[in-house]
């Protein structure tokens, strides 16, 4: 298709965007319109090293396409994808592809969307409707795998590629900055690559996301988003769904969504924010009180067995003062245990089985023991039967390798998970540490698509006194 026109960038606007570039370093004419479609690449014939690149895109339904930088005929540069949709397991729009890989769009197919590139020496920036979605910095020795070793910041031009569909861009501006220009918004020190986890999986395309991250004890959305921008891990961001408060300190800790009302005014406050969306099933009676009006608006929901009903009252096991054996032996509890889970896990419709087999710290350090093969092949097997994924826990680092192994010989899914209740999040090292010592692979993450729970129904299995 042909260019439509052409935007030549004026030194005072390069003066604008950091001064200091001379006539001679003045950018040749850029396209402020192209199209694409599959199978197609454009080159823009720069060679620009720092710069602001900006404009606007629609993309057909289902189309793919991306945006090189600092490319040359040699295969070098770096690549933002441009790809939206539902989540999927697919890599969305705005990812910095193989070093920041996003799963989740804020963007839609056949609807204008504003895109930004920002590079000032070592940080690279993408934005899509003017939100930030990935912040990265290039560290002194970065990993690359042989095939993206070209994947570096240097100079050159600019290259359109059509993947499937169309992608068209309007409204084009190129900006040359100056040398030495730094992002004021950059404030977390980079990881070392030469030992970061995180790089290596990004580098294989293995989704890193943490699907149990909450804005409490202090720490904001806000702040949740510039860590994860900074570490390179998508989030899932989710708020404890559970009934009627009854009593002061009901529940888990933070926020508790008590109506389906107000589960729903709390996705409408954080949809625009880069995050997947979840919900956690905490206790026993978030099922009573919630419906699908709720429940099928968010992009997935967990639950755990931290909270158990006991003679018809609510135990939370991490807390030291509710937790009894109520007379039994220990092997007598875990029998009465592994029961609740199975109706949790049997009643309670959810996606991912988060914090799975913990247990109280009073038995915890007895767990191998306690957790026999027969009690984790009856958690399994429900899990199995019902399509639940198991997360991987950093925080509590559980389950064990023998399960996780267990798990994967069954066919299970996983997902990565933290739990944290303040800015202590982590960087998933024990569950990467895991997924790396079980053999646990990319196809073996859980993801939306894998989901079963809107075809189940709930069951009240319960009594419980208040």
């Amino acid at each position: 298709m042909e260019v439509k026109g052409f935007c030549i960038v004026a030194f005072a606007a390069a003066l604008f965007a950091g001064g200091g570039v001379s006539a001679a370093d003045a950018p040749r004419p850029f396209p402020s319109a192209l199209a694409v479609s599959s199978g197609e690449r454009k080159a823009c014939g720069q060679d620009v090293r720092n710069f602001f690149l900006s404009g606007t895109c629609v993309l057909s339904k289902g189309a793919e396409a991306a945006i090189w930088f600092h490319a040359d005929d040699g295969g070098r540069g770096y690549e933002v994808l441009l790809h939206n949709g539902p989540v999927d397991g697919t890599r969305k729009t705005g990812s910095l592809s193989h070093v920041r890989n996003l799963y989740r769009s804020i963007a839609q197919d056949e609807s204008e969307f504003r895109f930004e590139i920002r590079v000032r020496e070592k940080n690279v920036e993408v934005l899509v409707n003017s939100t930030p979605v990935v912040r990265y910095t290039e560290g002194e020795r970065p990993f690359r795998l042989p095939r993206y070793a070209k994947m570096l910041l240097s100079r050159g031009d600019f290259v359109f590629e059509g993947r499937s569909g169309s992608a068209s861009f309007r409204d084009m501006v190129l900006e040359p900055i100056r040398d030495g220009a730094t992002n004021p918004d950059d404030l977390y020190p980079c990881a070392d690559e030469a030992t970061d986890p995180v790089i290596r999986l990004q580098q294989e395309d293995f989704p890193v996301v943490n699907w149990h991250v909450h804005a409490k004890g202090g720490w904001t959305v806000r702040q949740a988003y510039a860590k994860s921008l900074a570490d390179g891990i998508n989030y899932g961001l989710s708020v404890n769904i559970y009934g009627k408060i009854v009593r002061k300190g009901d529940g888990g800790f933070g926020r508790m969504i008590e109506t389906d009302d107000e589960a729903l005014e709390y996705l409408d406050g954080v949809r625009e924010w880069p995050f997947l969306h979840g919900f956690q099933g905490e206790g026993r009676k978030w099922t009573a009180s919630f419906t699908g009006k709720s429940l099928s608006a968010c992009d997935y929901i967990f639950t755990d067995s931290m909270t158990v009903v006991d003679r018809n009252r609510q135990i939370r096991l991490y807390r030291p003062e509710e937790f009894t054996l109520n007379g039994r032996t220990a092997e007598e509890w875990m029998d009465f245990y592994v029961s609740q889970i199975e109706l949790i896990l049997e009643n309670e419709p959810t996606d991912i089985y988060a914090n799975p087999m913990f247990l109280p710290p009073e038995l915890a350090k007895d767990a191998d023991r306690l957790w026999t093969d027969a009690r984790i092949d009856r958690v399994l097997d429900m899990l199995a039967r019902h399509r639940i994924a198991l997360e991987i826990n950093s925080r509590y680092c559980i389950p064990s390798h023998k399960v996780l192994r267990k798990a994967k010989a069954r066919g299970l899914k996983f997902a990565f998970g933290t739990n944290n209740v303040d800015a202590n999040i982590g960087r998933l090292e024990w569950s990467i540490d895991a997924v790396l010592a079980c053999g646990i692979r990319k196809e073996d993450m859980w993801f939306p698509p894998d989901s079963v729970r809107l075809s189940r129904s709930a069951v009240l299995y319960n009594r419980i006194e208040e």
